[in-house]
């Protein structure tokens, strides 16, 4: 698709700074997406080892170096501190090209809206930069926060798109749907 050249490796918003993750981010990495509470709803994506951290970091770092764009760490404007991941890849879901919208947060920065800013940021990224794929986010029955950020993110629900991931049914939210 890009050969990195799509210029997506640094957002901002109000209140937030996304950029592309470096192999300095293995640490936080490892942090977050080893925390029990932050995966919560795909206990399959919880870390046990920093291996797996430097793996991820590795197939995240592949996702950019492949599309020009991937997932981003998410800080305070003007902080060091990461507050969490948000960004696309490609995929496939039921036969139909996607980028998926993914988003896991340090649960110490939950319900003050850093993730819907962010996912927000991400989505019009990708409608500008992707527009040719449709933008999917595949969130759990029971994670009412997660939809809430798919929803502030103007993805709708597209039930007939539903389907089951590794830990459960995928509820499915999109935007720019072929018609």
């Amino acid at each position: 698709m890009s050969d990195g050249s799509r210029g997506g490796e640094e957002l901002r918003t109000a209140r937030l700074s996304l950029r592309r993750p470096t192999a300095g981010d293995i640490d936080p990495i490892f942090e977050i997406q080893g925390d029990p509470r932050a995966c919560l709803h795909n206990p399959s994506d919880c870390l046990t080892r920093r291996e797996e951290a430097q793996e991820l970091y590795q197939r995240w770092n592949e996702q950019w170096e492949r599309y020009g764009y991937g997932y981003w760490v998410v800080r305070r404007r003007g902080s060091d501190l990461q507050l969490g991941f948000c960004g696309i890849k490609a995929m496939e879901l039921n036969g139909l090209k996607v980028l998926n919208l993914f988003y896991r947060f340090a649960p110490s920065a939950w319900g003050r809206g850093f993730a819907s800013e962010a996912a927000a940021a991400v989505a019009a990224w990708a409608s500008r930069q992707v527009p040719d794929l449709p933008l999917i986010a595949r969130v759990r029955p029971g994670n009412a926060a997660s939809q809430r950020v798919a929803t502030r993110a103007c993805l709708i629900r597209a039930e007939h798109l539903d389907t089951t991931g590794e830990d459960g049914v995928d509820w499915i939210f999109a935007a720019n749907l072929p018609v």
